[in-house]
């Protein structure tokens, strides 16, 4: 009898955890440029974002024009909480792997990294990764988004309040 219950208790915790991280992945999709309802200008600096916070209006499709500012890299990553931590070893192995740096990105490692290993590749359409200086856009539609923040994953960098609120209405 003990046993049973401990079964109806196990499944009911997986299909409710199940259910809970499905509600929590509702972070919008890549935009098409065609449809951008606006465009917000971020910078990035060492550690921090300008502007350190966003108003959006669920559905709208917005086209960060993303710069980086600072002297280390950076990322402007759309995730909530749970997907920033998980995607978090994938930047300490890019790391560990010299494709990213303190001040640069080893593309060409990072192409051949990513045929063995995709997340080495860094192509997700939710995020830019830049070097010093550089520059790069995002297309983003907040169509189903819920509890999201933008982020910097590069190791520590989120641990000491690279994160910008995401308000939306």
């Amino acid at each position: 009898m003990m046993n049973k219950i401990f079964t109806y208790l196990s499944v009911f915790f997986i299909f409710t955890s199940a259910s809970f991280a499905d509600k929590n992945m509702m972070i919008g999709s890549k935009g098409k440029l065609s449809e951008v309802d606006r465009t917000i200008k971020v910078k990035m600096y060492d550690n921090y974002y300008e502007p350190k916070s966003f108003n959006i209006k669920k559905g709208e499709t917005i086209k960060f024009e993303v710069v980086n500012e600072g002297n280390l890299v950076h990322e402007f990553n759309i995730a909530n909480a749970m997907m920033h931590k998980k995607h978090q070893p994938e930047m300490e192995k890019m790391v560990e792997n010299e494709i990213l740096l303190a001040d640069s990105i080893d593309r060409e490692k990072m192409k051949k990294m990513a045929k063995m290993d995709k997340a080495m590749g860094h192509s997700h359409s939710n995020s830019v990764l830049l070097a010093p200086n550089e520059k790069g856009d995002l297309v983003w539609k907040f169509d189903n988004a819920m509890n999201i923040e933008i982020a910097c994953n590069v190791p520590g960098h989120y641990q000491i309040g690279m994160v910008a609120n995401v308000d939306l209405k």
